[in-house]
């Protein structure tokens, strides 16, 4: 009998890992608690005042953060600072935010505008010309 591959479960790890890690940056906000929280461990009412969102909204969206195991929470008396789960997962953070991404080579979107898929998508003509190279 052959044994099971042994990265096998690994593999389905990291990629629930970066499933959660994907839920997390698809919203703005937890985005900017994240990035936020890159910087230094911060309690809600005060990511509240530095981001100009309601406690309300921070508190759904560090729950959402937690419940992806991305921040963690630390009571401090009566009070809770949230932090980052992991040092790797502030390191990883920091790449991401400082790469340049190159979305078409032609034109670049105004920082304002959302990449959308019809931003990326190939049309015939894109894959005519592609070949055409090959």
């Amino acid at each position: 009998m052959e044994s099971p591959n042994p990265h096998a479960l690994a593999v389905a790890v990291n990629a629930e890992a970066l499933a959660r890690v994907g839920t997390a940056l698809a919203d703005e906000n937890r985005r900017r608690l994240l990035l936020e929280l890159l910087n230094e461990p911060a309690y809600p009412a005060d990511l509240a005042e530095r981001l100009g969102m309601t406690r309300g909204n921070v508190s759904n969206h560090l729950a959402c953060l937690r419940g992806c195991g991305l921040v963690r929470t630390v009571p401090v008396g009566r009070r809770v600072r949230y932090e980052l789960a992991d040092a790797k997962l502030a390191h990883a953070l920091a790449e991401l935010a400082s790469l340049v991404l190159l979305v078409d080579q032609g034109e670049t979107a105004p920082a304002d505008e959302a990449c959308t898929p019809g931003d990326y998508a190939w049309t015939t003509q894109d894959v005519r010309e592609e070949t055409d190279h090959v």
